[in-house]
């Protein structure tokens, strides 16, 4: 995976770069699947969760209007990008390795190679920039998804959302946002690669591709859950004012 990792990366830089409607079409492809269970999940945990669950204690103590502050750790750091990683990894990284594993089981690989045609450069790279990008854009959509949940909550609960709104604009810092948004784009390369190295080493015929995905999927949340962990760590010791609740 490493050195896959490391070809993939050389080949999107360097010339020729013959993948553009194929890239395009990996685009469309992930976030025609990808939208709607992203969106959903988003605004379900945040509103079940950090929402109703948070708002109740905070409402008994009179301090309903917190809330805001508190979607700052969960839309923004935590809920968004993890259900973006996860929604992809389940849905646009399964159907890229049952892809390119019914390709690797007949043989097709082995055609492009014997006809001079790269599969790094004309099949790794288009799906490894479309994640990238999809998941950048579907953490976006996530964060407004989530705050969405937590107004709604502040909503049920009968309060004014103009406190909601202070401490969420008091507590938030473009730190926040572009943080989660880097993230998240190399969670998308992370499951990229994990996706198409698994679909391209695939073996076995049908089940050897049923496997695969199942493999690619578990692999790809694991990673996903390190690197969050060291990423997490490396922003907060370098940003230290984010650990402050204003």
């Amino acid at each position: 995976m490493v050195l896959l990792t490391a070809r993939t990366l050389r080949s999107a830089v360097r010339a020729p770069y013959p993948y553009g409607e194929e890239l395009v079409e990996q685009i469309v492809f992930a976030i025609r699947l990808c939208w709607l269970p992203l969106l959903a999940s988003t605004f379900a945990l945040n509103l079940g969760a950090p929402g109703l669950q948070a708002a109740g204690p905070l409402h008994v103590f009179g301090s309903l209007d917190r809330l805001g502050g508190f979607f700052v750790l969960t839309a923004i750091r935590w809920i968004g990008p993890l259900v973006t990683a996860i929604v992809v990894a389940g849905v646009a990284g399964t159907a890229i390795t049952a892809d390119l594993g019914a390709r690797k089981i007949r043989e097709e690989l082995d055609a492009l190679q014997a006809l001079g045609v790269d599969p790094v450069k004309n099949l790794v790279v288009p799906r490894f920039l479309a994640l990238v990008m999809v998941t950048a854009l579907f953490d976006a959509f996530a964060i407004l998804f989530g705050l969405a949940a937590g107004i709604l909550a502040e909503l049920i609960y009968g309060q004014s959302l103009g406190g909601f709104f202070s401490t969420l604009f008091a507590n938030a810092a473009t730190t926040d946002v572009w943080g989660s948004v880097l993230m998240c784009s190399i969670f998308g390369a992370i499951i990229a690669v994990v996706c198409c190295y698994k679909g391209m080493t695939a073996s076995g015929g049908a089940a050897g591709v049923g496997r695969a995905v199942n493999q690619a999927v578990v692999i790809s949340l694991i990673a996903v859950s390190s690197f969050n962990y060291v990423f997490t760590a490396v922003l907060l010791a370098t940003h230290p004012e984010l650990q402050t609740i204003r």
